[in-house]
């Protein structure tokens, strides 16, 4: 690697990258809970075959799934530099492991019977999946911030 491309890492914008994946992983978390508590989401989730209301099990489904999504934030923004109390390791890793899940997503969502996992979802979760990728590529940028947003 050249020094050019590492100063370019060092200088890639890290925590406003954690924070719109973040608030791209709130959005999906919102739409979640929507499903959990009976919106009539169902042809634009799991894909397609419940339109309306999702049954029971769906819907704990959809429960656990905002679970998993809020972690995935902590993760991301401890990546950032936010100061969320996750080991150095799992926000590395984690986030790895998230840009895996988004490229599945992206594909499930592309084979999809669903016109709204297709033409919605997927383009959605495929700038998650991008903007997570140069996430985990980039450096650590300093010290997390404090409460107010300055570097401790």
């Amino acid at each position: 690697m050249s020094a050019g491309s590492t100063a370019a890492r060092r200088l890639f914008p890290r925590r406003r990258t954690a924070g719109a994946v973040a608030l791209g992983f709130l959005v999906v978390v919102l739409f979640q809970i929507s499903l959990m508590l009976g919106a009539p989401f169902g042809a634009a989730a799991l894909g397609g075959a419940n339109a309306g209301t999702l049954p029971a099990e769906l819907r704990m489904v959809s429960a656990v799934s905002a679970v998993i999504w809020v972690i995935a934030a902590v993760i991301v923004l401890a990546r950032g530099g936010f100061g969320m109390r996750v080991p150095p390791a799992l926000s590395r890793w984690g986030t790895w492991a998230l840009v895996g899940y988004l490229a599945l997503g992206v594909l499930m969502n592309l084979a999809s019977s669903s016109p709204w996992e297709r033409f919605g979802w997927a383009p959605f979760t495929a700038v998650l999946f991008g903007l997570t990728l140069l996430l985990a590529l980039s450096e650590r940028e300093g010290p997390p911030a404090g409460p107010t947003g300055v570097p401790r």
